[in-house]
C-alpha cells in the first residue's frame, strides 16, 4: 500500500485512494480471479490495476459512487486481460476474446442482455464511454489506446451490439 501511496502527492488523494482500496480489493480479486484461473495472475492483475488508480486518483471524484465502481472494475478487467494475453503468447495460443467478465444486466432487458453478453473488451468499451460518458481522449489513457484503436474499439462494440440485438429481433 504505501508503494501506491509514495505515487499520490496531496493528503485528500492518499485518503481518497485509502477509502478506495478498502472499499473495492475484494471486488477487484474477484472480477480477475474470474478470468485468470492463477490466484497469483490475479494478486498481479489486482496490483497493476492499484498503481494505475493511483496514478489517476485525481480523475475520481468520490470512491463510492458507481462510476468510480465501473471504472476500477474496467481497469481491473484489463490488467487481467493483458496478463491473459502475456500468458497465451508465451504458449503460443490466441486470446479467446469471449472471456467473459463480471455480467450485469436487468432481466427482461434485451439491450441490457445484449451487452452483457458481449466480449468483456466490447462490454467495458460500451459501459464507459455511453452509459458512465467518458470521452474518447479519457478513454485513450484509460484504455492505453491511441485515438484510432479508440475509434476502432467503438465501432466494433456497436457492430457486436447491433448483431446481438438483430438476433434478438430487435432492429437498430
Amino acid at each position: 500500500m504505501l508503494v501506491y501511496l509514495q505515487v499520490i502527492e496531496e493528503p485528500e488523494g492518499k485518503n481518497k485512494f485509502q477509502r478506495l482500496h478498502d472499499r473495492y480489493l475484494g471486488l477487484m480479486l474477484h472480477t480477475a480471479r474470474k478470468i485468470l484461473d492463477s490466484e497469483q495472475d490475479a494478486e498481479d492483475a489486482v496490483q497493476e490495476a492499484f498503481y494505475a488508480i493511483a496514478k489517476n486518483i485525481s480523475k475520481i471524484s468520490d470512491p463510492e459512487c458507481i462510476k468510480t465502481r465501473s471504472y476500477v472494475v474496467t481497469i481491473v478487467e484489463n490488467k487481467a486481460i493483458d496478463i491473459y494475453r502475456a500468458r497465451r503468447r508465451k504458449a503460443a495460443e490466441p486470446l479467446n476474446e469471449d472471456t467473459a467478465g463480471i455480467s450485469f444486466g436487468v432481466p427482461g432487458n434485451a439491450v441490457a442482455e445484449a451487452i452483457a453478453r458481449l466480449p468483456a473488451r466490447y462490454r467495458e468499451f460500451i459501459i464507459l464511454k455511453y452509459a458512465e460518458g467518458y470521452t474518447n481522449e479519457e478513454l485513450m489513457h484509460m484504455l492505453g489506446l491511441g485515438y484510432s484503436g479508440v475509434r476502432s474499439l467503438d465501432e466494433r462494440a456497436k457492430k457486436k451490439l447491433k448483431e446481438l440485438l438483430e438476433e434478438e429481433g430487435i432492429d437498430v
